[in-house]
């Protein structure tokens, strides 16, 4: 496979700043050498921070920095003097990242929001100067504490395209020509397998300067949910989509077939993958005639929604878009 500049997984080394220590200094002042304690604490160590982007779409500005490492905070000093916190780390991330640790695999942080910020790996605290330490049966302590350790490992950043409405089917099911269609996103178009290798998004315009945003996912296969083909390197993907589409081409030799095995793949990836609304689109539809079409209608249950659509001929878009934008509402 190509390199591709859409970086969705990444490992890198994290290490949050140390906290300063603190200081163990006596006032010197005239005529009284020894006026008593007054170191400062120390600083508190760096943060390590994730920052939510919707500028962003992939992790690539991470592949050439995988030690992030955040500044020590600097020793106490006299006069109660605290010292200098350390630097904090910022990473900025697109929206729908998630961050792991590496050995336990926990969830630790999960970023959905512009702007947002949230302290992954906390800066060590700085230690107290021996001023704190000062009583009436000790009145020159001449001792103050060390900072806290920072925190340190190798953590996993994992994309999950945050979209309004995920597109799902077999490779070269005309995802990508809809995407093309629908919205301004211009993906690789072409008619073999696996043309789409990189989740693709689009913006909607929608009536009333109303909008919403569609994935194209790449192609599943037959035994994709135990990795064969693209795998779980892009099921997870579908996760974050409100909505479904089942686009299933209209020259298919097995319509209902090809569906449930895309619903099956879903399933065994994660069941909960079918608790979301869906919707079935029979595309390349300008292949066939009324007959046909009713002919198709009657081979899938009566629950099942569908329509007929051709991005070549654009039949079929626009109640394509009421359909999709009626049961995001329905969703929210």
């Amino acid at each position: 496979m190509e390199k591709s500049s859409f970086v969705d997984y990444i490992r890198i080394f994290c290490h949050s700043g140390n906290g300063g220590a603190g200081n163990a200094h006596f006032m010197r002042v005239k005529f009284n050498p020894k006026a008593g304690p007054d170191g400062g604490d120390g600083g508190r160590g760096g943060h390590i921070i994730l920052r939510g982007n919707k500028s962003l779409w992939t992790l690539l500005h991470l592949r050439w920095h995988k030690n992030i490492l955040a500044e020590d905070g600097e020793k106490g000093g006299k006069n109660n003097c605290t010292g200098k916190d350390g630097k904090d780390q910022v990473i900025e991330v697109p929206l729908g990242t998630i961050a792991r640790d590496e050995i336990t695999g926990e969830k630790e942080v999960e970023i959905l929001e512009d702007g947002q910020e949230i302290i992954w790996l906390p800066g060590g605290r700085g230690g107290l100067g021996n001023s704190h330490f000062k009583s009436a049966t000790n009145q020159a302590p001449e001792y103050a504490q060390p900072g806290e350790q920072g925190q340190e490992g190798w953590k996993l950043l994992e994309l999950k395209v945050l979209a309004d409405v995920g597109l799902v089917g077999f490779p070269n099911a005309g995802k990508s020509t809809l995407l093309s269609v629908i919205s301004a996103a211009k993906p690789k178009i072409a008619n073999y397998p696996f043309t789409t290798l990189t989740p693709q998004l689009g913006i909607v315009s929608y009536r009333n300067e109303r909008s919403f945003c569609v994935a194209d996912i790449p192609g599943i296969i037959e035994g994709a949910a135990e990795g064969k083909g693209l795998g779980h390197r892009f099921l997870r993907h579908i996760e974050r989509n409100s909505i479904l589409l089942f686009m299933i081409p209209a020259d298919s030799p097995d319509h209902v077939k090809e569906f449930e095995i895309l619903r099956k793949e879903l399933k065994e990836y994660n069941p909960e993958l079918l608790d979301k609304q869906f919707l079935v689109a029979i595309s390349k539809s300008d292949l066939l005639d009324d007959e046909l079409k009713m002919a198709i209608r009657k081979e899938f249950p009566e629950h099942i929604s569908m329509l007929f659509i051709s991005s070549v001929k654009e039949e079929g878009i626009e109640a394509l878009k009421d359909k999709l934008w009626e049961l995001l509402h329905q969703v929210a």
